[in-house]
């Protein structure tokens, strides 16, 4: 008989769907252009926000959004063979978990390279930190551009797995990732959760980042 076990807590499924969100925003408004790109410059800063409150939850956070609990990349011989049960590891697979890194990695350096960029020409922009860059700024929006490409295999893979789970393997990893709820059969492992000290340490710290690259382009 299954048995309903809270998997994720809510602010990482918030930061889930607010970096979904926001990456489909940047990616219609740097397609669009012109005005909006006040925003697309704002939303950069917003997503950089989301990633360093998300590198600290992943350092002290709940169990399930910690690195150290779901990176194991020497499990996925196991997991591949069937041997690693999802009581095990009830968060995110081994598979999961290295895309999940790569996906932030590559988020983080799509938002480090827009920061450090500038073209006057094309959208009379600059990034928050394109200072900093001097003449190397223009260099920055080309890999800023150029890298989008590899950012969007990426996250097509991400949503082409977890359909291929739903519909194929009948393993559906979205509702989960809504209501924080998996239904688990056997012994369901003891998660812990986060509290509200290290949470607001993380927002602290994500508020206190954000601040210094609005403050440096100032």
């Amino acid at each position: 008989m299954k048995q309903k076990l809270k998997v994720w807590d809510l602010p990482t499924r918030l930061f889930h769907w607010l970096l979904a969100a926001s990456v489909a925003f940047m990616w219609y408004s740097g397609e669009q252009g012109g005005d909006i790109m006040a925003w697309h410059l704002r939303c950069g800063v917003f997503i950089l926000g989301l990633l360093v409150f998300r590198i600290c939850w992943g350092i002290w956070g709940s169990d399930t959004a910690r690195f150290a609990q779901f990176f194991k990349p020497w499990q996925i011989g196991r997991y591949l063979k069937g041997s690693l049960s999802e009581n095990e590891q009830p968060g995110h697979n081994p598979l999961g978990a290295l895309m999940v890194v790569a996906l932030i990695g590559a988020v983080l350096f799509q938002v480090v390279t827009g920061l450090l960029s500038s073209d006057e020409n094309a959208f009379v922009y600059n990034g928050y930190l394109s200072g900093l860059a001097g003449s190397a700024s223009a260099d920055f929006r080309k890999l800023h551009v150029q890298f989008f490409d590899f950012l969007l295999i990426l996250i097509g893979v991400h949503v082409l797995t977890v359909l291929l789970y739903k519909f194929v393997k009948k393993h559906n990893l979205i509702t989960p990732m809504l209501t924080g709820y998996k239904y688990l059969e056997g012994k369901l492992p003891d998660l812990k959760f986060a509290g509200a000290g290290k949470l607001a340490a993380a927002l602290v710290i994500t508020a206190a980042a954000v601040c210094a690259v609005v403050f440096a382009g100032v």
